[in-house]
């Protein structure tokens, strides 16, 4: 028995004491292979995955690193059969490899005959595959790679794909260092992609993951296609790339419902290569209008199905797919693994913090509690509507209200799930609304007025959840969200890291109402920021009034 503040147990569970002056180590050396699952205010509870394991060893960690881990932070002595179990589990990734031949455009190969023979007797695999080569390989069509990835990960034997990616068309793209420069971690990230040849960068929000993403554009040198989530981001993308790289706006097409332009730098919407006319995705062909040598997924965590199934054919592109978290609320992780690649690059966001990157965040949950004809409206109502009702209680404005002067003349968002809800809160604060209903030119206008100053309080639905860049914004109040989102949570919380001029702290409130499902669902929300070292404080109503 050591003093360590991680107990290993046998079922593959990690607990973590929040408290230990050791926690903060022992929380950096899982994070890269240990999934977070509870995170109440003492022990946090961490599972060790296959995917987890498949993706740090993606990212270089082999089996003893994360052994050592294990026994270095452990409390007790660590069970034998999960050591064995670690070590299987990651030697199962890389024992398939995709590869291209001199005879064969792509080749299955195993280093494991009775592994090759294994899977390629499943019923879902073996359409997939073509003439067997010799004992250790069988050929592969081309326009299967994705899907076969998909299958075999599926089925517990993820492959290495070492196919390469053709080169695409060539276009010179250069960073335009002007009085700036790529920050260590971000070349850092730029360098594990282009290494591994497509993958996952994840980095906190108000990093800069559009710079990774101009980065790994100079290194490619080619044409690229950068998939995001709405037309102001993809506006975003383009001045940032305007600014920051020696592309004209010539250069640069948007390709969104209001513009159709394919250039050598080409910035399309989710929504857009998504839209169906008559069951056909009528705008799929851009995906081979040019022959693109880079690809970029924006908000990588938020990718459509349809887009899975339009990249599973975009194999020998490399694919670079950015995010603050790979969490996924439809559990479909497994499907970026495969599609997308591996995670490449993780940066714990209280390390960027200690760097000075992002600034420091005060998180607090705002407990308010419903008045007697509320609460049995609450108890009375059908499940589903519970939520709606917990979340919009007026109960929630005067404590807005309160918490906006308390940082009166600070640029403050308040962000929603609903909209009446929002409409009576920017009511009550003579703020104006941004909602999916604005119209982009508004919408711009109304983000470049809280960019300069001239307005600082911002009502905002969940259209600036993602890719809204809003570095001035140092206070955060939200009042209702998509019931238990981990990665919105995360999303809001970046909404006020970009670093502050003077140095001073973000601050991040969520009102919830307490002995509801509003306050189970917060919890939830929380978890993902917890594994990254937030910490919530829990303060009453009434204690934010009386301030006042």
């Amino acid at each position: 028995m050591s003093d360590g503040p991680l107990i290993v147990q046998s079922d593959k569970t990690l607990l973590l004491e929040v408290d230990h002056p050791r926690a903060d180590a022992a929380r950096r050396a899982i994070a890269p292979f240990a999934e977070l699952e509870r995170a109440p205010e003492h022990i946090h509870t961490y599972r060790l995955t296959p995917l987890g394991l498949w993706n740090a060893r993606a990212a270089g960690h082999d089996a003893e690193s994360v052994v050592d881990a294990l026994l270095t932070f452990s409390r007790y002595a660590v069970p034998q059969a999960l050591l064995i179990d670690v070590a299987e589990t990651m030697d199962r990734y890389g024992r398939l490899t995709l590869e291209v031949t001199d005879e064969h455009p792509l080749v299955l190969r195993s280093t494991d005959r009775a592994v090759l023979e294994e899977v390629i007797r499943h019923t879902r695999i073996k359409p997939l595959l073509g003439a067997r080569i010799d004992d250790l390989s069988i050929a592969v069509h081309p326009s299967e790679r994705g899907h076969l990835k998909q299958q075999l990960l599926t089925v517990g034997w993820p492959a290495e794909d070492l196919a390469g990616y053709v080169d695409g068309e060539a276009h010179p793209i250069a960073l335009d260092p002007d009085g700036w420069s790529l920050r260590p971690y971000q070349e850092h990230a730029i360098e594990g992609f282009w290494h591994g040849g497509s993958g996952v960068v994840v980095l906190p929000c108000g990093a800069g993951k559009t710079l990774v993403g101009a980065g790994a554009m100079a290194q490619a040198q080619a044409t690229t296609l950068i998939l995001v989530t709405n037309t102001v981001a993809a506006r975003q993308w383009r001045d940032e790339l305007l600014a920051r790289t020696s592309l004209t706006d010539d250069e640069i097409g948007e390709y969104s419902g209001q513009r159709k332009q394919i250039r050598p730098v080409t910035i399309a919407t989710y929504q857009v290569l998504t839209t169906k006319r008559k069951g056909v995705y009528t705008h799929l062909d851009l995906l081979d209008a040019r022959d693109w040598g880079l690809i970029v997924y924006d908000e990588v965590h938020l990718l459509p199905a349809p887009i899975f199934r339009m990249t599973a054919d975009l194999q020998a592109r490399r694919r670079l797919g950015l995010t603050a978290t790979l969490v996924r609320e439809d559990g479909r992780e497994a499907d970026v693994f495969s599609l997308i690649g591996p995670k490449r690059y993780d940066a714990p966001w209280k390390d960027i913090e200690a760097q000075g990157w992002i600034a420091p965040a005060d998180c607090v949950e705002v407990r308010v509690t419903l008045p007697d004809v509320e609460r049995m409206a609450y108890a009375v109502a059908e499940p589903d509507d519970r939520y709606r009702l917990a979340s919009c209680t007026p109960s929630k404005l005067p404590v807005v209200r309160a918490l906006v002067d308390r940082h009166a003349g600070e640029p403050t968002l308040v962000i929603g799930q609903y909209l009446d809800q929002l409409a009576e809160v920017a009511e009550d604060l003579d703020a104006d609304l941004i909602t999916g209903e604005t119209p982009v030119g508004r919408r711009q206008e109304l983000f470049a007025a809280f960019r300069t100053g001239a307005i600082t309080r911002l009502v905002v639905s969940k259209v600036a959840n993602f890719s809204i860049d809003l570095p001035e914004a140092s206070v955060a109040i939200q009042v209702s969200g998509t019931f238990g989102s981990r990665q919105e949570e995360a999303q809001r919380l970046g909404r006020v890291l970009r670093p502050k001029g003077d140095g001073r702290t973000a601050h991040f409130y969520t009102v919830v109402a307490r002995d509801t499902v509003d306050a189970d669902f917060a919890a939830h929300r929380q978890r993902f920021l917890a594994e990254q070292g937030y910490a919530y404080r829990i303060v009453d109503a009434e204690d934010v009034l009386s301030e006042r």
